[in-house]
């Protein structure tokens, strides 16, 4: 934003002053959403980076603190002001009269508040009134000139002053101003740094006391003159002692103390210098400095500005004393009259300093002619008889310690006065002001300010917390009753006292005293015989009985008003009248964390100390994050530790991002707890339209390390009875401890849930990392000690592996030749010990945009932050590892290696020698990395000395998965010793591989990496579990099961994978067995789910073949369980109990030894699925076994054409991996094709690549040996060939949604489940649906390959009861785009380890961008397949869509277009490292170009193709070549 251009508002005015004059400006705001009227000039001058005017603040972009209005903004302005900061604030009304106990001492300091009477329909002064007292300077402004004017005054008078300044303005009387220029950035500057006599200053302060006189006082210290005779001198005061200040000196004060201020000059005639003084700013201070500030703003401008304003004529005999814009319309109205109107010759007098108030300033302005003043006070709600205005003027008029005047002063309460009424009212005022006798206080206008008042006070609830809302809805229905609702009618009474908790609370207790009533007097008439008919009598007499009862109470109350409505009688209008009360209702007061500060904390302090049976739902939306920014002044308390002190009170600490099904337990727990609830509901955001990714994570942190515990508690019943605390979620803090401790709570917590005892007495924080890295660094200097030779720190950051591994090497091959080795990761090293080191390695990866990986972050940010490291001392060498094609764009090629390189320029500027010059390992090089360290690590053996050592060992070659298989013992390894270690929540790293072919991987969560290695914990880990399950299909009571398990053991949601199964996450190690077992008992099994075996085998869906999906159905099972595994470790590890021998399971449990696979298994993963054309919705071409069904004759199946080879991972820019279709061998009949699979996988058994697993798969088997050749040798184990493939065609890869018949009748309804995530939210309880509907579906459940979800074989006669289901639980919405229904994502983050950037929590928000353009292009029907992976791994078939994003970096993708619609073309690259803004800048206007240029049935990916955006890809081989983006060379 220009600092020249034009001014609209008196509130664009204000808040640019306020910008350029303040280091940090409070946009106070009636949400975090909603912009005020300062808010958007603020932003707009921010985000331009606009620097401080302030002179003294030259470069410094102010902050802006956005507070809402009802979180006690003024606490956050306390600590800014002690610590030297510029502080301005920019606010309507809505928070003066509930700060006034902070304002007393903010007066005391230079801060400045622009106070804006709008947007009330008319302008309420009362508050400014009741402020007025509090020791702020006022100024008011009248029009947009004078609104600039008046902020930069006020800023100019607080740094003159060290005082506060508030400048108050009704933007209605400037509303026809022309638009202003910006005031010249020169006066600014002069203005706000002006020299002076002396240099305002305050006195010591060390006092936090917000609402007691903390000695806190305003102080100038100026040189003290002789003067002539008859000059007075300057008494002096003690410096900070306030209550030894005289009256007249102090600015806090009464209208009677401020008359005394003498509005000339100070004498200036000196004639000797005396010593400085320093006293209180006094209001003749303030007065004189301002009038300074007026005469220098005169010269500049040309304005002129004096304390009191007066228009009129000079001999008027009549004047009117008014406030804003009534002046402005009084004035034009009386300007306007003609000269025989009584009014003609009044004149206007209006205050521009309002305090302190300058008596004798008002006399100089009012001319001498006038006899009589109308007082004018502008008063909604009239307190005392005589008001605040009228005392002032009085004050004035008939002060004796100057010359009085002759002046009556007449009082008037001016309502709303309508300009069409102006002259009827100034005749009245005059003629009342003229009577011989005028009458006091008459009021002039309508005194009705109700509708302004609720205009002014909308409230608005962020959408976010609508969640909880929702939740409370879904569960009570009917029965809910939210006394405080927004948008509900509060008596008349403003929306923002209807808010509080006070008032909620009266009024339930008033409803609940009506009921009780009600319930009281029901039989008084039943026997009062008023009703028509008998049968009201009967029922209100069984409503009676039941009233305290809900469920019953509320069954009958249907059934009362029912019968009510049919009397017909008085009596039973009257009753249907206030029918609502004959429901036992669920009643809540629904509130903010604004309630956890001092002046919202009463109101829960009422709601508890009353007993009543009131429920509060808090929402706290402060995000953990911010925790330690927060300042000491902002004192918000633990509403839960404070109610359960209180002890008559439920309590439960709740997150919906963190436990949905907690939420609801809490929920109606604390409705039937009769007695005050309090539910402490967290929805952390830094802005209300935050994402729900951001939310979810900053939930995740808070509850993992116990920031946010998830707890129920429950006060004791009677006097023996104990208090039950339920823990749910792992940690809590220190201050719930302590009050756990306290009636020994956490030694019975402990001792029913040993599992937490570790976590609850763990301490967190800085010092315990330190102490725990000082502790490790302590062992390995000790493991040391007494070896020879010159010591070598080698320190690693490593993401995936790598840096560490070389790091580990290196440290062994530095042992060998006799070096004192430590190796540690960079944020596990104690940084003070860095200055005594000798020599350092360091090795570092790059991560994301030229990042340090995590665990050399906090290292990296220590040492580039640092200003006193002194490392002349230390020899060090760095090593770097990176891919000098990861960022192709030129402008990004700053990041290759660039952890690394920063690192060597910080040690070196930090007085570090480097051993050697930087190495690089290059990804791109023949041997990747390892090329450019074979040249680096002879140089450092060289520098160290120990280049030339003989008898070095020979080194063991690393540790391969081929080595691990063969030495596991057929799976075993050590898996269950490390499921009894529960010392860590992780297993070994080779029991990570072999858990793979169980069905699990071990992750964490990386949402939670930063937090927990800050913490000094280790990383949240847990595993995700992968079922076998042939074709997807599922029975009701298996789906049941599987609800049961996620909601047991793991995260609460299930995942429908893109391989037709279901997937577990969150399950921690010592719920891993248990979780097996349950899987096991629905008879699925996890075996081979995963692991270099075949895992799944696949198959279309196709519902409107019920039939023939039977026989492919068949063939799908017949061939997984022909090819699986053979061990009997599964059963060993996870399925025999204490004592057992053997345990049967799904599956045949034989012999150890297999003979498919032998001792080491498959070179690599092995994917098989079966397509049923015209549907290819199993993306057939995409696997190492693709078998497309063929029908015979009779719609049966007769066989399969076999494809082989296909495959989808790859490594991005590594060009030797790629993506790749399957190739036709042929076809073969159905009963032999088990056996087809077998010898396919027995080729790449014998055949595959070993050494190297990025080259494991079969699509690299085939493409090295060639498709014939690979061919025969299948044929030649099968001893007979394959058929020549037989015609099919492809329609689609997608699914078909919502209800279908087979050919049998039956129907079958496929559920749109995005991205294959079962869970329940507060807008979509879908998990619940499901549950619901599996009890009651007699037919079965069918996993789809696109991770949706087909209820299969509904019966007719079930068909209206199950559409009713689907509706009641919002299943049946299939209304989304064609885009959206045609989407798929893997996991990604936060649990897949391989995860480069999100994909299934951000691909929804992506295409919720782009479903506008759609609508407009007239493209919302039309599918076209959109896929989003983490990583270029694969998992969710990325490289046969139409429009790909594959993770690059966080927040970055790759972009790939031109895949086949039927899933029979590879897509290409691009845009390489794309982020979002870029991405719909390509895909808007291409979906708009689709929308005109398309043929008639031409998809996406033709598109893109036949315009020549994307060169189509042939084969896998050439899924390199002809990409839109090549690599630029390296200059």
């Amino acid at each position: 934003m220009a600092l020249d251009h034009s001014i609209s508002t008196p509130e664009e005015a204000a808040a640019r002053i306020a910008y350029l004059a303040s280091d940090v400006v409070i946009s106070v705001q009636p949400s975090l959403a909603r912009d005020s009227a300062f808010s958007g000039t603020l932003h707009d001058l921010s985000r331009a980076k606009v620097v401080s005017a302030d002179s003294r603040r030259a470069g410094i972009v102010p902050e802006i603190r956005k507070v809402r209005y009802n979180a006690d903004p003024l606490l956050s302005v306390f600590d800014l002001l002690r610590s030297g900061r510029l502080v301005s604030v920019t606010t309507d009304l809505s928070i003066l009269l509930s700060s006034v106990s902070y304002l007393y001492k903010l007066a005391q300091y230079p801060l400045v508040m622009h106070v804006s009477l709008q947007p009330a329909g008319k302008a309420d002064f009362s508050e400014i009134t009741a402020v007025r007292q509090t020791g702020f300077a006022f100024l008011q402004s009248e029009s947009l000139s004078e609104a600039q004017d008046m902020a930069l005054s006020a800023h100019a008078l607080a740094n003159k002053s060290g005082k506060g300044v508030v400048h108050f303005f009704d933007g209605r009387s400037s509303r026809y101003d022309k638009p202003i220029a910006a005031v010249n950035p020169d006066i600014l500057r002069q203005l706000l740094h002006r020299p002076g006599v002396g240099t305002a200053k305050s006195a010591d302060d060390e006092s936090l006391a917000l609402y007691a006189d903390d000695g806190k006082v305003a102080t100038f210290t100026e040189v003290q003159f002789s003067h002539d005779a008859g000059a007075g001198v300057v008494s002096s005061e003690p410096k900070g002692t306030p209550t030894a200040m005289s009256r007249e000196q102090s600015s806090v004060g009464s209208s009677r103390r401020d008359s005394s201020v003498e509005s000339g000059a100070l004498a200036s005639s000196v004639t000797s210098v005396e010593p400085t003084v320093t006293r209180a700013v006094s209001a003749r201070d303030t007065c004189s400095w301002l009038s300074d500030i007026w005469r220098s703003l005169h010269s500049a401008t040309g304005r002129l500005y004096t304390p009191f304003e007066y228009s009129g004529p000079s001999n008027a005999k009549t004047a009117l004393f008014l406030f804003g814009t009534d002046a402005g319309l009084f004035g034009d109205a009386i300007d306007a009259a003609a000269s025989a109107e009584v009014y003609a010759s009044a004149g206007i007098i209006t205050a521009r300093l309002y305090r302190p108030w300058v008596g004798q300033e008002l006399l100089k302005t009012l001319p001498g002619s006038v006899e009589r003043v109308a007082v004018l006070e502008p008063i909604r709600r009239k307190t005392t008889k005589w008001g605040p205005l009228l005392l002032d003027v009085l004050s004035a008029v008939k002060d004796g310690s100057v010359a009085q005047r002759d002046v009556l002063v007449v009082a008037y309460q001016l309502g709303v006065v309508a300009a069409s009424t102006i002259a009827q009212a100034l005749r009245g005022i005059l003629q009342n002001l003229t009577a011989d006798t005028p009458l006091q206080n008459l009021v002039v206008g309508s005194s009705d300010a109700s509708i302004p008042a609720v205009v002014r006070d909308h409230l608005d609830q962020p959408k976010l917390e609508s969640a909880y809302t929702k939740i409370l809805s879904q569960l009570f229905g009917e029965r809910l009753y939210v006394a405080n609702a927004l948008g509900s009618n509060g008596g008349g009474v403003s929306a923002r006292i209807a808010s509080n908790p006070e008032f909620g609370l009266g009024s339930l207790m008033a409803r609940q005293e009506r009921r009780k009533r009600l319930v009281q007097d029901t039989q008084s008439m039943v026997e009062s015989n008023q009703f028509v008919t008998s049968n009201p009598g009967a029922w209100l007499s069984k409503w009676a009985l039941h009233a305290d009862d809900s469920k019953k109470a509320n069954d009958l109350a249907h059934e009362v008003v029912v019968r009510l409505a049919t009397d017909g009688s008085r009596l039973s209008s009257d009753l249907l009248s206030i029918r609502s009360l004959f429901f036992k209702e669920s009643q809540w007061l629904i509130g903010s964390d604004a309630w956890a500060y001092d002046l919202g904390n009463s109101g829960v302090h009422h709601v508890l100390a009353s007993g009543a049976n009131v429920n509060m739902l808090i929402v706290d939306s402060q995000p953990y994050s911010e925790r330690s920014a927060s300042d000491a002044y902002r004192r918000k308390k633990d509403i839960g530790l404070y109610a359960m002190n209180f002890g008559n009170a439920y309590v439960a600490s709740v997150a919906v991002y963190s436990s949905y099904t907690q939420v609801l337990q809490a929920m109606a727990e604390a409705d039937r707890f009769d007695g005050p609830s309090i539910v402490l509901a967290y929805l952390p955001y830094q802005a209300e339209d935050e994402s729900p990714i951001a939310v979810l994570q900053e939930t995740k942190r808070a509850v993992d390390v116990g920031y946010w515990p998830l707890y129920r508690w429950t006060p004791p019943a009677g006097d023996k009875a104990e208090p039950t605390f339920e823990l749910d979620s792992e940690r809590i803090k220190a201050e719930l401890q302590d009050f756990l401790r306290r009636d020994n709570q956490l030694t019975q917590l402990m001792r029913r849930h040993p599992r937490f005892s570790a976590n609850v007495s763990e301490s967190y924080g800085s010092e315990v990392r330190r102490l725990q890295k000082s502790s490790a660094k302590d062992a390995y200097d000790k493991l040391l000690e007494g070896l020879g030779g010159a010591p070598l720190t080698v320190l690693f950051a490593s993401d995936n592996g790598n840096a560490e591994s070389l790091a580990k090497r290196l440290g062994l091959r530095g042992k060998a030749r006799g070096l004192k080795t430590v190796v540690m990761a960079m944020d596990d090293y104690p940084l003070e010990d860095l200055p005594s080191e000798e020599n350092v390695a360091l090795l570092t990866s790059t991560a994301g945009q030229g990042e340090f990986p995590q665990n050399g972050r906090s290292f990296w940010d220590a040492i580039r932050n640092s200003t006193d490291l002194d490392l002349v001392r230390i020899n060090f060498a760095v090593f770097a590892l990176g891919d000098s094609h990861y960022w192709p764009r030129k402008e990004d090629r700053a990041y290759y290696n660039k952890p690394g390189k920063d690192l060597d320029g910080r040690l070196a500027t930090l007085g570090g020698s480097r051993l050697t010059e930087i190495g690089m390992g290059d990804d791109q090089d023949p041997d990747t990395y390892q090329t450019g360290y074979a040249e680096w690590e002879p140089k450092l053996w060289r520098a160290l000395g120990v280049d030339a050592v003989d008898g070095l060992p020979e080194e063991p070659p690393p540790i391969t998965n081929e080595d691990i298989k063969v030495a596991s013992d057929y799976l075993r390894g050590t898996i269950a010793e490390g499921l009894q270690d529960q010392s860590t929540g992780a297993i070994s790293a080779s029991d990570q591989q072999l858990t793979k072919f169980h069905g699990t991987y071990m992750q964490d969560d990386r949402d939670l990496r930063d937090e927990r290695k800050a913490q000094g914990l280790e990383p949240a880990y847990s595993f995700m579990i992968r079922c076998r399950l042939s074709a997807g299909v599922a029975t009701p009571s298996q789906w049941l099961q599987m609800d049961a398990i996620c909601g047991m053991y793991g995260n609460e949601t299930m995942k429908l994978t893109t391989r037709q199964t279901f997937q577990f996450h969150g399950v921690i190690k010592g719920k891993l067995r248990p979780a097996m077992q349950a899987i096991n008992k629905a008879l699925m099994t996890t075996i081979a789910a995963c692991g270099d075996v075949n895992r799944n085998v696949m198959c279309s869906t196709i519902p409107e073949h019920s039939s023939l999906h039977a026989e492919v159905y068949a063939a799908s099972k017949r061939i997984s369980d022909h090819l699986l595994p053979s061990t009997t470790a599964y059963h060993e590890i996870w399925l025999r109990g204490d004592g057992d021998k053997k345990t049967q399971v799904a599956g045949d449990a034989v012999v150890d030894h297999e003979p498919l696979y032998g001792p080491t298994y498959l070179p690599r993963k092995f994917k098989i699925t079966i397509a049923v054309p015209p549907h290819n919705d199993t993306d057939v071409y995409a696997h190492d076994i693709g078998l497309i069904a063929i029908r015979n004759g009779d719609g049966g199946l007769a066989g399969f054409n076999v494809l082989a080879g296909g495959g989808m991972g790859v490594t991005h820019n590594n060009k030797k991996t790629y993506p790749r279709t399957g190739s036709m061998l042929g076809y073969t009949p159905a009963d032999k094709v088990h056996l087809a699979c077998e010898k396919i996988m027995l080729v790449q058994r014998d055949h595959g690549d070993r050494k190297n697993r990025k080259h494991a798969r079969l699509k690299y088997t085939m493409d090295d040996m060639g498709v014939d050749v690979f061919k025969a040798k299948v044929e030649e184990l099968l001893d007979e060939k394959f058929d020549e493939p037989r015609p099919f065609r492809f329609d689609s890869n997608i699914d078909t949604f919502g209800w279908q018949k087979d050919e049998g009748g039956v129907n079958h309804f496929t559920f749109f489940i995005e991205n294959g995530r079962v869970e329940d939210t507060a807008d979509f309880p879908m998990r619940t649906g499901l549950r619901e509907i599996a009890k009651v579906h007699r037919g079965e459940f069918r996993l789809t390959g696109n991770q949706h979800l087909i209820l299969s074989g509904v019966d007719d006669a079930d068909l209206p009861a199950m559409k009713e289901m689907l509706a009641r639980y919002k299943l049946d919405n299939i209304g989304f785009s064609g885009l959206r229904l045609s989407s798929s994502a893997c996991v990604a983050f936060p649990t897949c380890g391989l995860a480069m950037a999100e994909s299934e929590r951000y691909l929804p928000q992506l295409i919720t961008k782009l479903e506008s353009t759609l609508e407009e292009s007239g493209l919302r029907h039309d599918s076209i397949v959109m896929r989003m992976t983490g990583c270029p791994n694969g998992c969710a078939r990325p490289w046969l869509a139409e429009v790909a994003f594959v993770g690059k970096a966080y927040g970055a993708y790759n972009m790939y277009l031109g895949g086949g619609y039927h899933g029979q073309r590879l897509n290409k690259l691009f845009r390489s490292s794309i982020q979002e803004a870029e991405i719909l800048d390509i895909m808007k206007p291409l979906l708009k170009q689709y929308a005109l240029e398309r043929h008639d049935g031409e998809r996406f990916g033709d598109f893109v193709i036949r315009i020549g955006m994307i060169k189509p890809t042939s084969e896998g081989k050439t899924f390199h070549e002809d990409v839109a983006e090549e690599d630029e060379p390296e200059e």
